[in-house]
């Protein structure tokens, strides 16, 4: 993913689950938050698609690119989410940390022949140019990100999500 939204893992500290799923879904409880996400919606639906949690986090680790989470506030006064890479002053001051906390993460044992990058556009890029100088992967293959999906494509969700278990399940392929 990008980084911890903060209704899903900015809430929760797990990547792309929302209150709701992590209790309804995963069996855990956050006491005195209850939080919704879109991303999580596609995400858990996908994962039920998969063959449920056990075989899907059995098989995958979800991360993002930075672990922080960020938010502004918006125009009405709210907060928003923020990307690390909306920002090149916080992409700069992140990428010592963003660095170490992939390289903490490989070496939990992870599989590095295939990466899935959450993001097909400026996360793929940034994470494509990292890996180039960095070599933390065999390959990189973007999908689309579940919050576009959710916003821009939620008529076609059913063949996104067939489209991330087919590709997780065959490796990209």
């Amino acid at each position: 993913g990008i980084n911890p939204g903060r209704l899903g893992a900015g809430a929760t500290g797990v990547p792309f689950t929302d209150t709701i799923r992590l209790e309804q879904i995963c069996g855990l409880s956050v006491p005195g938050i209850k939080t919704y996400e879109t991303s999580s919606v596609f995400i858990y639906d996908m994962i039920d698609r998969y063959g449920g949690p056990e075989a899907f986090y059995g098989d995958h680790y979800i991360s993002s690119v930075s672990p922080l989470g960020f938010t502004v506030t918006g125009r009405n006064g709210r907060q928003v989410n923020y990307n690390y890479y909306d920002s090149r002053k916080l992409t700069a001051l992140l990428m010592d940390f963003i660095l170490d906390s992939l390289r903490t993460q490989l070496e939990f044992g992870i599989f590095r022949d295939t990466c899935f990058c959450l993001g097909s556009g400026k996360n793929y890029r940034f994470l494509s140019e990292l890996n180039s100088k960095h070599r933390f992967f065999d390959r990189i293959v973007p999908l689309e990100h579940p919050r576009y999906i959710m916003q821009y494509r939620l008529k076609e969700k059913q063949f996104y999500t067939d489209m991330y278990v087919q590709k997780l399940k065959t490796g990209g392929q």
